[in-house]
């Protein structure tokens, strides 16, 4: 496993077992990206604005601590935490003080990883926070991503919300599964992500059915899941668990009332965490 201080951003998962990278390598005439935590928004603002008491502000999609130079407060040869503070910069366009830890812990097979979230101050908090792993799928040279199947738990069937232009458009449509399994295939991102809300998804398997190499992501009780590849491409795919989702195309832009929006009150720390186990 390798880190970087940027957007405290997983930047390999290699398995010596296997002697196999499962993470994308940030290739940027596809994807530039590995995993980029998604904070304190997830997906994209009506309009890229939104209102906290009587003020506007502007955030880009996902947020701004991808794009943000954590500090690094613990290392060992299991484990690395990092952490962001705000400063004028974020608090010109997000009006809460904060501090987020990310952590990883290695354990075997099995990568570790938690958000946790501090209110530091005397007002509420309000934020949304998501994971944005990229894997490389296919694994193995001369696979293709049609080879590998996704097997997901604990839904039956996968109640998608549309999008339009980034933002949830009202509507839905059903992804079925064959006894919990979906077949992977570009075809299934030719209009973006899918978007599942309402905890449709705690655990997801991506398994190639030729070599049966693959991982498992465990995220039990987030409320949000996205599954994504870029438009046209055959190479990566993206298994996102949110706390949080993008506006819908009526919002108001009242961040209070945001979908899925956290309010953490004064003082108080929210932890989340989910794992990645590779096979």
């Amino acid at each position: 496993m390798s880190v970087k201080s940027a957007g405290a951003e997983m930047c390999s998962l290699y398995s010596k077992t296997n002697q196999l990278e499962y993470l994308w390598q940030a290739d940027p005439a596809v994807w530039a990206r590995h995993a980029p935590i998604l904070f304190p928004i997830v997906g994209k603002l009506k309009n890229n604005s939104y209102h906290y008491q009587g003020t506007n502000y502007t955030l880009p999609q996902h947020g701004f601590a991808r794009d943000m130079e954590f500090r690094c407060v613990e290392q060992n040869e299991t484990q690395l935490l990092f952490e962001l503070v705000d400063d004028e910069t974020t608090f010109k366009v997000y009006p809460f003080h904060f501090s987020l830890i990310v952590g990883y812990e290695l354990r075997e097979q099995t990568l570790l990883i938690s958000y946790t979230v501090f209110n530091p101050a005397n007002v509420p908090m309000y934020y949304s926070i998501g994971a944005h792993p990229g894997f490389n799928c296919p694994l193995i040279p001369g696979e293709q991503m049609e080879d590998y199947t996704l097997t997901i738990a604990p839904a039956t069937t996968l109640q998608c919300s549309s999008l339009q232009d980034g933002l949830l458009s009202g509507n839905t449509y059903d992804v079925p599964l064959q006894n919990q399994v979906l077949q992977l295939s570009p075809a299934l991102f030719a209009n973006d992500a899918l978007v599942m809300l309402n905890r449709q998804v705690d655990k997801i398997s991506m398994a190639s059915g030729k070599s049966g190499h693959g991982l498992e992501l465990t995220s039990a009780g987030w409320p949000c899941y996205g599954i994504w590849s870029k438009k046209g491409n055959e190479k990566f795919l993206c298994l996102e668990p949110w706390q949080g989702v993008a506006d819908s195309i009526s919002s108001d832009g009242d961040l209070t009332g945001k979908p899925f929006i956290h309010q953490l009150a004064p003082l108080q720390t929210e932890v989340f965490t989910h794992s990645i186990r590779l096979f």
